[in-house]
Order: structure tokens, then sequence, then C-alpha cells
């Protein structure tokens, strides 16, 4: 059975760093033609030179805020004249934020959802179409274990992840018809531009490596996650090996989530 991603056209919301780097790149170096969109031009100029260091295809970046509707259709447009269609969609783009459920306001609540929920919907909106008429299409959703196992004072990350889960669920019964699989991947802690966020928060003085040797201590395989072992998962479910996988929510996490 085919495992590569050659000739396919992926594109991944938050591509610029982190997370969505470290899939561009595996997707990138399996043989796909990847386009990455975030907010800031000169992170995209920067994260397409690490792309097109290890790229077998074309790499494309566009400016774009995942959060607006109309800067969504704007980057549709450009990857459409670009490469005509889209096989492989990546909703990656979001942040962790959370705040007892007191202090979020109205106006947090709708940025949480606009860029975390509002943006998959936007984003698998443009695709939908051509992958049903092409009959192949692959949606991975990547939320966070909030998503099934939330806690205290996650809001709203928790509400918009769990949202995105049941959306993930939804689509892929309608879009299993069409060979159009579904699925999301739930992160944990994983070593990245968010955990050392963190680190200069909540304890800046302390060597970052013992910081997150500390946070590793609460994961059953003792250590954080890389965004390379992320990737690889998130490479695979883009290959034709994943193709009997759909409407599931894959932990990516060490074993630290209480929910299967």
């Amino acid at each position: 059975m085919k495992q590569s991603v050659e000739g396919r056209v992926v594109a991944i919301t938050g591509g610029s760093q982190g997370l969505g780097l470290a899939t561009a790149k595996a997707y990138a170096e399996a043989g796909a033609d990847v386009v990455i969109l975030a907010r800031r031009a000169s992170q995209l100029d920067e994260a397409r030179a690490k792309i097109e260091a290890v790229a077998q295809g074309k790499v494309m970046s566009v400016v774009c805020d995942v959060s607006s509707a109309p800067d969504i259709e704007r980057a549709f447009g450009d990857i459409q004249k670009a490469f005509g269609r889209v096989d492989v969609l990546v909703n990656n783009a979001g942040k962790s934020q959370v705040s007892s459920f007191e202090g979020i306001t109205d106006e947090i609540w709708q940025s949480d959802l606009d860029l975390k929920l509002f943006a998959a919907i936007r984003m698998t909106r443009m695709v939908w179409p051509g992958m049903k008429e092409r009959r192949w299409g692959r949606i991975i959703n990547v939320l966070n274990t909030f998503a099934k196992a939330p806690a205290a004072g996650t809001a709203p990350t928790s509400v918009s992840r769990a949202a995105g889960m049941a959306l993930t669920k939804v689509l892929s019964g309608e879009g299993g018809p069409h060979n159009i699989l579904v699925n999301a991947l739930l992160v944990g802690l994983i070593d990245s531009e968010q955990t050392r966020k963190w680190h200069s928060e909540i304890a800046p003085d302390k060597p970052y490596d013992v910081f997150t040797s500390e946070f590793g201590k609460t994961i059953p395989l003792g250590r954080l996650g890389r965004a390379e072992e992320f990737a690889s998962t998130a490479l695979f479910l883009g290959t034709e090996g994943a193709g009997y996988l759909t409407g599931i929510a894959i932990n990516v996490d060490g074993g630290s989530c209480p929910v299967v």
C-alpha cells in the first residue's frame, strides 16, 4: 500500500512555527507540495526557508489571519491559483488560552472560538467541495487533550477544543461516503514555543531543561514530546496507510490523558 504523499497538496494553518512547522517539514520531505499559512510575513519567510531545505516538492507561504473569514477566502484563492486544489488540510492554528471562568469576557470567548473553531470550520468549507469532487481528502484537526479531559480553569480552550472534536466526528460521517477522512490529534505536553512561553512566565529563573524535566515527571513516558513525533503522526494520517481511519481523536501525549 502506498505510504508516501508524493504529489499531494497539503495546507497547514499555523505553519510558521512549532507543531505546524514540524508537520510542514515532514510532509515536504515526504514529497508533498506544502502551503503554510500564518499571520506574520517575517516568520513565514523564515519557516519557508527551513521547509525548502528538506522539500521534495513545492513550498508556498500565505499570510493569513485564520480568525478572519475574508482572509481565509483570499488565502484559499491564492492556493487555488497556485495548485488548483488542497488534498490534505491540517487545521493547526491556535494557542492555549486558559483562565478562571469569571475572568473570561464575551470578547475573549469570541476570539478563542474564532481562532480555534470557526477557523477550522471556514477552512474546511473552502476545501470540502473539491475533495468531494475528487473523492479524496484528508482533514486533520489539531486540538489538545483538554478536549477529552477538561480541568478547572482551562476555559476557554477546553470548550473550543471539545467543539473541535465534535466537529471532527460530524465531518467524518458526512465525508465518509466521499472518501474524505477527518481525524483529530490531541496534543499533550510537547516541547514547543508554548512551553518556552510558560517557562518565561512561570519560572524564568529556572534553567529550561530543569523546567521541562519537572514537567516530564508527570507524564508516563517521563518526558515532554518532540514536535517531530507529533509531525510523524500527522504525516501518517495523510497517507493511504491511514485509509480506514476516520472520526477518531488520537492522543499525542505520552500517555498523560486519563481518557483514551
